[in-house]
């Protein structure tokens, strides 16, 4: 692969040259992870039993400033570790459209410069996600985390700036756990875009009192469950531009040995909080067994989330995922499915959400579906990736870790990762691509067919099985989730590659960008 590098504002920018798309024009590729801003063993404390991946970025999330599109923010995880966090959130931010990236490390975690004293003495930092508000103030939120027994506790800590990244307040405590029976989990932030007072933070909340614990799992998403596990949905808000938030509040309650998990809030033109989440339920057979079901759901708020719609929540559609599975040996890597994205067309409110689902050639695929009024009805589930065929091995069918946008002219985006130009040799050759359709007449994107336009993200295959290890000596991880917004008609794809044979850099963060 040939470079150009050029050290510009303090990150390396390398430019890989132009994607062979089929569909849209994609800009050179541009590196802004740096490597890692923290040094070995800076955690402080042993951590027995997990390796860390020093310099190795994963989980990249990123918005852009709605009063100045030159102005970006990236965050990702630096230095992942294999059974969970990484040693903190980095943050990178361009006001000059991507020409040069700024590195900060806000205090999420002790790496960072985290201290009892700022609130952020933790061992490791998970889950980033960065939002902006529509007067341009950015928001960010962390699970930041001391895993091991004698000091287990998981928090989530906000942080804001005011000056398009450069410099970040010092973090705010929404919830602090340091009961091992209790884990918040996968956290999202969304600023309101109707009113830059309000802001929202939503997550699910494990509790597994003591006793007899099974262990499952969803995908490969390894759940505990026993008598009286629960694991709602928790919500915070500021209503006041950040300077406080309300006490973390229970907003939707499954029962019972249920879950939600990937909570994540959508706000409509007319000020309607949609959340959507996955949802699990556990029932009684006929013959006295249990099965799991496991949907796509939401809950709405008309009133900036001070209330929730009440009942059974709206199930979007049923979910069938088994996990992302390497083609070469068929063992777990670690891209589960069970997580959705979600996305609003901020003209229209149009919503449209994807997930990995098996439905359609019984492999994990990207399920896309939509609703034109606000939720109460969804289309079909419909595979939108273009991976073709593969008769010799299905694996290789298989699309993962899929995230959704919407441009302004209403082009909607789908990126994700896929293994078509994987092969008999060794390792699992692994690309991103970007799939698009933009609604017109007849043409409203519900139907597979629709979807036609795509291009490909990484210029070579790189082989997944080299990314960091997320559970055991498998579950290869590129993230959970990865990033994806617009400037105006473009798309912005913010994602991780894994570089091949470098285990001291294992994987970077790259952005691009998608035009018509």
């Amino acid at each position: 692969m040939q470079r150009l590098v050029s050290v510009l504002g303090g990150v390396v920018l390398v430019a890989l040259g132009v994607s062979p798309g089929w569909g849209g024009t994609v800009a050179p590729l541009r590196v802004i992870s740096p490597g890692s801003p923290f040094a070995p063993g800076c955690e402080g404390v042993p951590q027995p039993g997990s390796t860390v991946y020093q310099n190795a970025e994963v989980e990249p999330w990123v918005d852009v400033n709605p009063t100045d599109s030159r102005n970006l923010i990236a965050v990702w995880q630096q230095d992942r570790w294999s059974n969970g966090g990484a040693h903190g959130l980095v943050t990178a931010f361009t006001k000059d459209g991507g020409a040069t990236w700024g590195i900060r490390t806000p205090h999420f975690s002790r790496c960072a410069g985290g201290t009892a004293a700022n609130g952020g003495d933790y061992d490791r930092a998970s889950d980033p996600w960065v939002t902006f508000a529509p007067n341009g103030d950015a928001y960010q939120i962390s699970l930041s985390v001391n895993l091991f027994p004698e000091n287990f506790v998981t928090a989530l800590l906000v942080s804001k700036s005011t000056d398009g990244g450069d410099h970040w307040s010092e973090p705010i405590t929404l919830i602090r756990d340091t009961d091992p029976r209790f884990f918040n989990d996968k956290e999202s932030m969304t600023a309101d875009p109707t009113d830059a007072k309000f802001v929202y933070a939503v997550w699910d909340r494990i509790n597994a009192p003591p006793g007899d614990v099974t262990r499952f799992f969803v995908g490969n998403r390894e759940h505990k469950r026993d008598r009286g596990f629960t694991g709602p949905t928790v919500f915070s808000r500021t209503t006041d531009g950040g300077h406080t938030w309300e006490p973390p509040r229970i907003i939707y309650n499954p029962g019972a040995n249920n879950q939600t998990l990937g909570n994540q809030i959508a706000v409509l033109p007319n000020g309607t909080l949609v959340n959507v989440f996955t949802e699990f339920l556990t029932f009684k057979n006929s013959d006295g067994g249990t099965q799991d079901d496991v949907s796509l759901s939401l809950i709405r708020s008309t009133d900036k989330g001070a209330t929730w719609s009440h009942g059974q929540p709206i199930r979007a559609a049923k979910q069938f995922f088994q996990g992302a599975l390497d083609p070469d040996t068929g063992r777990p890597i670690r891209a589960e499915g069970v997580i959705a994205d979600v996305a609003v067309n901020r003209t229209n409110g149009h919503l449209y959400a994807v997930w990995q689902d098996l439905r359609f050639r019984g492999v994990d695929e990207v399920a896309f579906v939509m609703s034109t009024d606000g939720g109460d009805t969804w289309s079909t589930p419909i595979r939108v990736n273009q991976t073709p065929p593969n008769s010799t091995n299905p694996l290789n069918q298989q699309a993962f870790v899929p995230v959704v946008h919407v441009a302004d002219d209403g082009t909607i985006g789908v990126t994700y990762y896929d293994f078509r130009f994987n092969d008999a040799n060794p390792g699992a050759r692994t690309d991103y691509w970007i799939v698009r359709c933009k609604p017109s007449g007849a043409k409203t994107c519900a139907r597979a067919a629709d979807w036609t336009d795509e291009s490909r993200l990484t210029l070579t295959s790189f082989d997944i099985e080299q990314a960091p290890a997320a559970r055991g000596p498998f579950g290869f991880f590129v993230g959970d989730y990865e990033g994806l917004t617009n400037v105006g008609n473009d798309l912005v794809p913010v994602f991780v590659v894994v570089n091949d044979g470098h285990t001291a850099n294992r994987t970077d963060v790259i952005e691009t960008t998608v035009g018509p």
